[in-house]
């Protein structure tokens, strides 16, 4: 068994490295709002999922992710081909995630439980960011709602997130 990861030393190392002298916690307590989560409106294989993650995945083609505040987003097509994704983030080791994308962004997984008949249908596009936004106010102001709107517009009945 390994040791535990000391998260909070990493995450102020790995910032003060970036240029910040100090990483700015998000701070969630005021005003207080309850959560978002909503019970399934159907069973899972009944439903349409979204996928959502923060592992800075992107298909060959695409602009890559290149700056550390960079709080822009990728539509993945669900159909891409596993071997068209790249991956790019400042924030991590890069070389399982390259070697196999679905370690941060775990399609062929999902392809196969729609397969199986656990999940219904995947929606026509996954979306991908670049997790470890500084800035906690783009993520709520700009981010955030984007994400929100694209799933709505692809009418998903759940998603799946998958942070880095």
């Amino acid at each position: 068994m390994s040791a535990p990861v000391d998260y909070i030393t990493r995450i102020r190392e790995n910032y003060a490295r970036l240029g910040y002298p100090t990483y700015a916690w998000v701070d969630n307590r005021e005003p207080p709002r309850p959560p978002a989560w909503r019970p399934l409106p159907k069973p899972l294989s009944r439903c349409r999922l979204g996928l959502v993650a923060s592992g800075g995945i992107y298909v060959s083609g695409q602009v890559a992710f290149h700056w550390k505040d960079d709080a822009s987003l990728r539509a993945v097509p669900t159909s891409v081909r596993t071997e068209d994704l790249r991956a790019t983030h400042f924030a991590y080791d890069l070389t399982d995630a390259r070697r196999d994308p679905n370690v941060v962004f775990p399609i062929d997984t999902l392809r196969r439980l729609v397969a199986e008949g656990v999940v219904g249908e995947l929606a026509s596009h996954a979306y991908t960011f670049m997790g470890g936004i500084y800035s906690a106010r783009r993520v709520n102001e700009e981010l955030a709602p984007r994400i929100v709107e694209r799933l709505r517009a692809e009418q998903v009945d759940a998603s799946l997130l998958v942070p880095v």
